[in-house]
């Protein structure tokens, strides 16, 4: 019996059917709506698909090339793993939860999540202040909002996700490129874009 994995929500006016390499090999996705918002899903064999890293990142890029197709569209990203009975539970799901999804889709309208990170040089002393101020005088007024990540290394000065209007992602890159010419040695990983997991907050549970 194939149930529906669901990768994201989107406006009833973005929806999208295409083929994809999908997790737990599922091979198209497809919407399953409520008339006024949709899940984006495709079919698989399994109500528990493996977290291995192939689904994983099958899950996130099957979100960004729904994002970035035909011009982009704004999609809220449901988490890793969100398998549903049927289309039914599916729409009953959009149903409770359609407030929480209307307002996440609002907060992101043409936007996305990039990532920036700044790593200090293997040898010799870096301002770490410095360079935080200059990170959030060059970026921080580009962005729709700003998140702080975990500093999971020593040498991380700071780690950030950015929520970045689509039409203003030039303007963006170019100030990431400032940062780097302005702190000699230092190295700015610049990574995205992605689904703008850090700026949504919608939860519901999977339901098989």
């Amino acid at each position: 019996m194939s149930r529906p994995y669901a990768y994201g929500v989107v406006d009833i006016d973005e929806t999208i059917e295409r083929s994809v390499d999908g997790v737990g090999d599922g091979d198209r996705v497809y919407p399953i709506d409520n008339g006024a918002i949709a899940a984006l899903v495709s079919d698989i064999e399994t109500a528990e698909p493996d977290r291995s890293d192939e689904n994983v990142r099958r899950h996130d890029e099957v979100l960004r090339a729904l994002m970035t197709a035909d011009g982009g569209r704004t999609v809220v990203p449901m988490r890793y793993g969100m398998v549903f009975r049927d289309a039914e539970t599916v729409r009953n799901v959009l149903d409770g939860a359609a407030s929480a999804f209307r307002a996440s889709l609002a907060e992101i309208e043409g936007a996305e999540e990039l990532g920036v990170s700044v790593v200090r040089p293997p040898e010799g002393p870096v301002d770490d202040e410095a360079i935080r101020s200059t990170v959030s005088d060059e970026l921080d007024g580009l962005a729709r909002d700003v998140a702080e990540n975990g500093l999971f290394s020593d040498r991380l000065v700071l780690n950030r996700s950015y929520l970045v209007a689509r039409d203003e992602r030039g303007e963006f890159d170019e100030a990431v490129g400032r940062v780097e010419d302005r702190h000699e040695g230092v190295i700015v990983r610049y990574t995205g874009p992605y689904a703008p997991y850090s700026f949504v907050d919608v939860k519901i549970g999977a339901q098989a």
